[in-house]
């Protein structure tokens, strides 16, 4: 039978494990290493937005990606993921998506951001938003998807409360239900009852709750206790959870759920010890035809009575037109090597889907970088006084869009705020205000009136 999963996390250097800065590489058998702290790419239904799968081999450096079940299960068991033909040693998830086998791939039951879901959670299973409407994923459905699919990383399922914050008593059941998740999640992949394909080899990350250290004090205690040699992670949906983490849960990787919206902010987690994050900020960024520009460590101090520089520029700005520099000065990657701004502002303006390519293939670089500088700098410890300067010359917010990005993916999504209309809003009904709004003068007699005027003639 198959131990514990083969995947390690060392440690390096002598970094304190709880609220502290740390490198540390991520290593499973056939896969690429993961060095962090570093950024998990989120996909759509198994790509990364604008990027094709080629593009992503041969012009980026992605080195794992984060996948929501949701994507795939419109029709429950019969989804046609479940149906993919895989060798022992292959994912069917990654046959099914056409990733190579060495990519590491890490399963949750919902993509991120998650759409809030009219209907609740149960005891038993969770809300999903699918692509033809809301249906619940029961917990024991979730963990045989984990052992058909065989990803490399599993996030364990979690009782979330998406939109509001939680009552007193609903908090209590989402530890509950959390707690009752892992338990039986861990003891179907890897509990002495062998299944028909034994043990699982997926690396199980257990979630830990947005709510406060005292809440969820006896699910952590059983994460140290009953629950630590099956768990390979932390999978986190706030930065403060970091520092409820047991010191003898320490030495595991923490994958920090975040959306945050400037690298400041992105600074601030990796300070408190986070080692994985996801970046939705740079999509974002990308679907508004923003290049991103910043560099970890910043280049040089920034003068007091200087003006901190933008995080990126707006490609859809009119300035760009007759532009030929790069998105980026001295950037390397494949957009920057092959094109220039007054290119990209056309792509735009005439609404070329290969401009949101081009600037994902950018923004990932320049992220890439930034991870890799953050790296360097704990190493070095100096972190902490570069993020400092890092501070002081760069703007606090991302810049403005003055244009319109691509077509939003997706009926459901939310309004960006309270009170605000829908980003994609309903379009049947539309046509009953332009017929009373309309000056056409319509005929009022039936077809043998029409006949007998000469304006038409009964079948």
């Amino acid at each position: 039978m198959d131990e514990k999963p083969p995947m390690t996390f060392n440690l390096l250097g002598s970094a304190a494990p709880v609220l502290a800065p740390r490198v540390g590489q991520l290593s499973i058998p056939g896969r690429k290493v993961i060095t962090t702290p570093h950024h998990v790419p989120l996909t759509s239904r198994g790509t990364v937005p604008h990027i094709a799968h080629d593009v992503m081999r041969d012009h980026t450096a992605i080195s794992n990606l984060y996948i929501g079940l949701e994507d795939f299960i419109e029709r429950s068991d019969s989804a046609p993921v479940y149906k993919t033909p895989a060798a022992a040693h292959e994912s069917p998830l990654k046959k099914f998506t056409c990733l190579p086998n060495d990519m590491p791939v890490i399963l949750g039951p919902r993509r991120f951001p998650a759409i809030v879901c009219p209907p609740p959670n149960t005891s038993t299973s969770i809300a999903l938003s699918t692509s033809i409407g809301f249906r619940q994923l029961p917990a024991k459905q979730y963990v045989e998807a984990v052992k058909k699919l065989r990803p490399d990383i599993t996030i364990g399922m979690a009782d979330l409360v998406l939109g509001k914050p939680p009552g007193n008593k609903r908090r209590e059941k989402m530890v509950d239900r959390t707690h009752a998740f892992t338990r039986d999640g861990l003891e179907q992949l890897y509990g002495n009852t062998v299944a028909e394909n034994g043990k699982s080899k997926t690396a199980f990350f257990a979630p830990v709750l947005p709510l406060d250290n005292a809440q969820q004090s006896l699910y952590l205690e059983d994460l140290e206790s009953e629950f630590r040699w099956d768990i390979s992670g932390l999978a986190l949906y706030e930065a403060a959870s970091l520092e409820f983490i047991p010191a003898s849960l320490g030495d595991l990787p923490r994958l920090l759920f975040s959306d945050p919206a400037t690298p400041h902010d992105i600074l601030r987690e990796i300070s408190l010890g986070a080692d994985l994050l996801t970046t939705p900020v740079l999509g974002a960024s990308s679907d508004a035809g923003i290049a991103l520009d910043f560099k970890f460590p910043a280049p040089v101090a920034q003068d007091c009575d200087k003006q901190p520089m933008p995080l990126g520029a707006d490609m859809w700005s009119a300035e760009h037109a007759t532009d030929v520099s790069p998105l980026a000065e001295g950037c390397v990657c494949y957009a920057c090597q092959k094109h220039h701004r007054a290119y990209f502002h056309h792509l735009l303006a005439a609404k070329e889907m290969s401009a949101w390519a081009l600037l994902q293939i950018h923004n990932y670089h320049v992220l890439d970088l930034f991870f890799a500088g953050v790296r360097e700098s704990i190493q070095h410890g100096t972190f902490e006084q570069n993020v400092e300067a890092f501070a002081r010359f760069y703007a606090s917010e991302m810049p403005e869009s003055s244009g319109q990005g691509p077509r939003l993916r997706g009926y459901q999504l939310p309004a960006p705020g309270a009170h605000q209309p829908r980003r994609i809003p309903k379009v049947y009904g539309r046509l009953e205000e332009v017929i009373d709004s309309s000056s056409v003068v319509t005929p009022d007699t039936d077809a043998s009136g029409l006949e007998e005027h000469g304006f038409a003639q009964k079948a």
